[in-house]
């Protein structure tokens, strides 16, 4: 058992235990090229909170990894052949639920650990605040956390099933990422189309894509340079930030002036 994720723990520990941070991985549902599973938001949203809450817990702090949201926003990708769509406001009250969930057992600090780019969640930290005594945090993996550090690993910079997320399959669920019997990915290129507007192309101006015409395969970004060992050196990293961070929260107190 390992005491930091909740669907393995049994009420004979968690009536007891004292949690101070609870971390919520959302996932989705969607193609990822022609090689990466479908659940791959999710498997990495997993990977990321789990690994964060182990190091948190092994440093003292009382964290609570919940199961995680398998869906997302998919509204783009509906012509996309079993994207499975939740809308923003299905996705908003699921997690308006879960908040009032943990406030009624004492758990006053979340945090939502985001795998996929159609879900926007800081609308929904607005709307809440002031609402709930829960304190929300919302990390982005692919953004902030790893912003700093993406250009030194990887070679190419993409948006959806390319170097980055391939170098996490590989090195997570490996067994799930569709290979060729040389071993190369058994993915296209990657590469999208532009669109007739100069100004939404430079992104002076921005649209909600239809994947379906923005790329070949659902893959937006070239796959081909990922290792497992990029995929092993990332992890690595956002394990450290994001764990470090759940310890720092578990042992702030929750007061007038919080989080300041």
């Amino acid at each position: 058992m390992r005491p930091w994720i909740l669907s393995e723990t049994n009420y004979a520990h968690v009536k007891h235990c004292a949690y101070d941070v609870a971390v919520l991985p959302m996932g989705a549902t969607e193609p990822h090229n022609l090689h990466l599973p479908y659940g791959t938001d999710t498997f990495e949203a997993e990977a990321i909170s789990s690994g964060a809450c182990q190091l948190a817990w092994q440093r003292g702090a009382k964290v609570v990894m919940l199961p995680a949201i398998p869906y997302g926003t998919e509204t783009n990708q509906n012509q996309c052949r079993l994207s499975m769509n939740l809308n923003p406001s299905t996705l908003a009250r699921v997690i308006q639920d879960l908040v009032e969930s943990l406030e009624g057992h004492g758990i006053l600090k979340l945090v939502i650990l985001n795998s996929h780019g159609g879900n926007e969640f800081k609308p929904l930290l607005r709307e809440l605040h002031g609402k709930t005594r829960v304190q929300l945090f919302l990390c982005d993996w692919f953004r902030g956390l790893i912003a700093d550090v993406k250009k030194d690993i990887f070679q190419e910079a993409d948006d959806h099933a390319g170097e980055v997320e391939t170098s996490l399959g590989l090195a997570c669920f490996g067994h799930l990422v569709k290979q060729h019997d040389d071993g190369t990915l058994a993915a296209d290129d990657g590469t999208t189309r532009s669109t007739r507007f100069d100004a939404v192309n430079r992104g002076w101006v921005s649209i909600t894509r239809p994947w379906h015409l923005l790329t070949t395969n659902t893959g937006s970004g070239n796959p081909h340079g990922a290792t497992a060992e990029k995929g092993a050196k990332l992890m690595e990293i956002m394990v450290e930030r994001l764990g470090g961070f759940l310890v720092d929260l578990a042992q702030s107190k929750v007061d007038e002036r919080f989080p300041f």
